[in-house]
């Protein structure tokens, strides 16, 4: 019998409070070698503080995050080293306003990765157009849509060849209309064996793409399924009622 393969990223019993208010309450999570994972749940349920905690932008109260079977969570390793093999994608794009496209893409290789300059730009250049910004890389971040940022943002992200990439709301802040050639790249890297933990209110977009869609509430992970079960057949009383408010929204 073969040996079990170590997950990608694996989250163990994590719990996050602020304060007296309990954000995460011992999450259990794994993300398998080419698999994506979809986060649905309504704003509040904590899809975005696991996201982060994941990344070590915040630090967890207990339990582990495991990278490649290794433990990232423990105070001794260094969150800038474990941020160089994961790729985090915000909410806002969170591009310098004051750099090109092009210098937005090779900052992280040529800083953080101590890759040649030349290399880290032709490696940009590549994924700009293989990602429909060919022509774009001498501009700044306001003379592109917010579709266009949120695909620069995505080909930042790659160009560090991360292990998995983390997607936090990545269409929350589109307009409607530039919300599908966003999802349309994640679709493609999907294809191409992404490992991906995707935090989305894009239910659609969830049951096309997703290995696993886990919902959450109140903290909690309360139901896991396959996409077709948990758009079909949910079980738990809170996903019922949670994608019952979306379909009478007319967003399912």
């Amino acid at each position: 019998m073969s040996e079990a393969r170590v997950p990608v990223l694996e989250v163990s019993g994590v719990t996050k409070a602020y304060g007296d208010r309990q954000v995460l309450r011992g999450i259990d999570l794994a993300v398998a070698e080419h698999e994506a994972i979809a986060l649905i749940g309504a704003s509040g349920s904590g899809k975005s503080t696991l996201l982060r905690c994941i990344d070590l932008l915040e630090e967890i109260d207990d339990g582990d995050v495991f990278l490649d079977g290794e433990v990232i969570t423990d105070p001794s390793v260094s969150p800038p080293g474990v941020r160089k093999r994961l790729g985090m994608v915000f909410q806002a794009f969170n591009l310098f306003p004051h750099m090109s496209v092009l210098d937005n893409v090779v900052l992280a290789p040529t800083r953080a990765h101590g890759a040649a300059k030349a290399e880290a730009a032709d490696r940009a250049r590549e994924l700009l157009a293989r990602f429909g910004l060919e022509g774009r890389e001498h501009d700044y971040p306001d003379r592109l849509s917010g579709g266009q940022q949120q695909r620069v943002a995505i080909v930042r992200a790659l160009a560090t060849r991360p292990r998995a990439l983390l997607l936090d709301e990545i269409t929350s802040a589109l307009d409607p209309e530039l919300v599908g050639e966003v999802l349309s790249l994640v679709s493609d890297l999907k294809d191409g064996g992404m490992t991906m933990l995707i935090a989305t209110h894009e239910m659609g977009f969830a049951r096309e793409v997703a290995d696993e869609v886990c919902f959450l509430h109140a903290g909690e992970i309360v139901e896991r399924g396959s996409a077709d079960k948990m758009f079909g057949e949910p079980e738990h009383p809170e996903t019922q009622r949670f994608l019952r408010r979306l379909l009478d929204a007319g967003r399912l």
